[in-house]
């Protein structure tokens, strides 16, 4: 029986730069890469240049530790004629072997032309 296996749309190993006092990632680093997962998902879904409007509750569920290989799953939410909202999945695979839910956040990105003003997506144009 074959399984359909997820590919993260980012993958970074977490080094010691990115932390706080507590020895555990900074979550503005775990924002940052999330908005990066997001723009990427955007991108692979017509988008030329993106910027970033909205981030929806993000929730912390477990912290990052210095050593874990953090994966960013994304997955198109909904696609306007300008914007598309973005769902990202944060999971980080312990030194250890194990693996645990971090956070997860609905991200919208507005398409932008070369003037800076929305323009719309060309994969969701003819929609």
């Amino acid at each position: 029986m074959s399984q359909t296996r997820r590919e993260p749309a980012i993958r970074v190993l977490m080094m010691p730069r990115d932390t706080n006092a507590h020895g555990t990632i900074f979550g503005g680093v775990i924002l940052s890469h999330i908005d990066q997962a997001g723009a990427v998902a955007a991108h692979r879904h017509g988008c030329r240049r993106v910027v970033t409007v909205a981030m929806e509750k993000v929730v912390f569920h477990a912290p990052v530790q210095v050593g874990d290989l953090v994966s960013f799953y994304t997955g198109i939410e909904r696609m306007g004629r300008t914007s598309v909202t973005v769902r990202v999945e944060v999971e980080a695979e312990r030194r250890d072997g194990g693996a645990v839910k971090v956070t997860g956040a609905d991200v919208t990105y507005v398409n932008i032309g070369e003037t800076g003003e929305p323009a719309p997506i060309p994969a969701a144009s003819g929609s």
